[in-house]
């Protein structure tokens, strides 16, 4: 998939959200009419049978499968960085991403476990993005590049996607994005991101104050995402437009994935119908933006490490929805009786 080069970069982004396709409804039947015959009691396995309706209606298999799953990681560096708003220095970025490389890093032991794959999308993680408080991010046409090369994330027959990012600094970014998109206070997006304390949670407040500031009356979400985001953001919206047309099930992370997903939201408040949100994020702001998009999260286990881990996690239980529902014998099949009429 490419972005031509004769309008607007944005306005090939546009034309995507136009042509977004819906769920796939013969996918869907199939699966609540094999679900009837299977030797449980209607509605026994709760949320694994809607996940395996999801599965069906956004991947178009009226027998939903899950056979190449990956975790994409978009690394980056952040200007605002610099503004002291983490607890950690930009060196870490270049250190996590040969961390993963090496198997070292948490994503890598839950996706060795759950057999999914793993890929880290390098996005000139040694060169930061100007500091969101001063300048835009990015110009259009990088960030609509940025957007496509996310899209590519797909390639090679994967059919489900789990959103991950690594950045320091990057949950100042997505609380920005997020604070832009949906209005309110700084107070209400700001979270300790990687630990800060009293001192550097002021910084982060004054960052994001700065950077949405900046945006003056500024309402439109691509142009929000290319002055207050960053490269990982970008890339990650790109990714879920075009899981979307490829009818690839997305599963979102936390807190910055999630900022990334509301900007399609922004765009197409029907844009997200195709993801589920994996985890509840310890950052406090990450249960606002779901309120704010009406969605429910699969679990809250306190999790704010990003890397992908709650989606990964969440991908397991897609696979056993999955397995479950393809797996299972009916009551023909087995012999069992069924329910009395």
């Amino acid at each position: 998939m490419s972005l031509s080069d004769t309008a607007l970069p944005f306005d090939d982004i546009r034309n995507l959200i136009r042509s977004l396709p819906g769920p796939d409804e013969e996918a869907i039947k199939a699966v609540q009419a094999r679900d009837a015959q299977l030797t449980k009691p209607a509605g026994a396995l709760g949320k694994l049978e809607d996940l395996a309706e999801w599965l069906a209606a956004w991947s178009g298999k009226p027998s939903p499968t899950v056979t190449r799953p990956l975790v994409a990681i978009f690394a980056t560096a952040h200007g605002v960085a610099d503004k002291g708003v983490s607890a950690f220095p930009s060196e870490v970025n270049r250190q996590m991403v040969e961390n993963f490389a090496a198997g070292g890093a948490a994503i890598n032991q839950i996706c060795r476990i759950n057999d999914i794959g793993l890929k880290v999308f390098d996005l000139a993680v040694d060169i930061p993005t100007p500091s969101i408080t001063e300048e835009d991010a990015l110009d259009e046409a990088n960030c609509a590049a940025t957007m496509a090369y996310g899209m590519e994330a797909l390639a090679g027959g994967i059919d489900l996607i789990c959103l991950g990012e690594m950045g320091i600094g990057n949950t100042t970014v997505a609380a920005a994005v997020l604070n832009a998109l949906f209005g309110g206070s700084a107070d209400e997006w700001i979270g300790r991101g990687t630990g800060v304390d009293d001192e550097g949670l002021a910084r982060k407040r004054a960052a994001v104050e700065a950077a949405v500031a900046r945006l003056g009356s500024e309402k439109d979400p691509l142009e929000i995402l290319r002055r207050t985001g960053g490269r990982e953001i970008a890339a990650m919206a790109g990714l879920i437009i075009a899981a979307r047309l490829q009818r690839v099930p997305v599963i979102v992370d936390g807190f910055v994935t999630t900022a990334a997903a509301a900007v399609v939201y922004a765009l197409d408040p029907d844009g997200l119908d195709h993801c589920v949100f994996s985890h509840v994020s310890a950052e406090a702001g990450h249960k606002t933006a779901l309120a704010k998009m009406g969605k429910t999260a699969l679990f809250d286990f306190g999790m704010r490490l990003g890397e992908g881990t709650g989606a990964a996690l969440a991908a397991g239980i897609v696979k056993a929805a999955a397995e479950t529902h393809t797996g299972m014998a009916t009551f023909a099949d087995a012999g069992v009786s069924g329910k009395e009429a």
